[in-house]
């Protein structure tokens, strides 16, 4: 049942997080495309984000795309939110806290045996 919940977490995280670079990168689900995909920092974040997020979704690479991707959402709470307050709640921080802690738990566990690391490693 663990693995089940593991592996629902990993699913759904990614698929939110890919959302959020879709935004940025194709201006889906209401949000505005950047000029370039290779814009600092916007159309770098959309990039992470959005083919992470895919990563993340499907269980490939899960450890070490989700340790990138904590340290995104790390960055991403210091640098544009921590300055407008210091609480998550007052600065708008409070998704990228949560995806960051995710994410670090993601990078320590693994993504699950419902994956294509799990398929390959049930594999060999």
């Amino acid at each position: 049942m663990v693995e089940l919940f593991r592996s629902l977490l990993r699913i759904v995280a990614g698929l939110l997080f890919m959302q959020h670079g879709a935004q940025k990168l194709f201006g889906w689900f209401g949000g505005n495309a950047v000029a370039s995909w290779f814009a600092f920092p916007l159309g770098v974040a959309g990039l992470l984000e959005f083919f992470g997020g895919i990563l993340i979704l499907i269980g490939l690479f899960t450890r070490p795309v989700a340790f990138i991707l904590a340290g995104q959402m790390a960055v991403a709470f210091w640098w544009r939110h921590y300055p407008n307050g210091v609480w998550p709640i007052q600065n708008g921080g409070e998704p990228a806290v949560l995806f960051c802690f995710i994410f670090l738990y993601l990078a320590v566990v693994g993504g699950g045996r419902y994956g294509v690391d799990g398929w390959r490693k049930r594999r060999r």
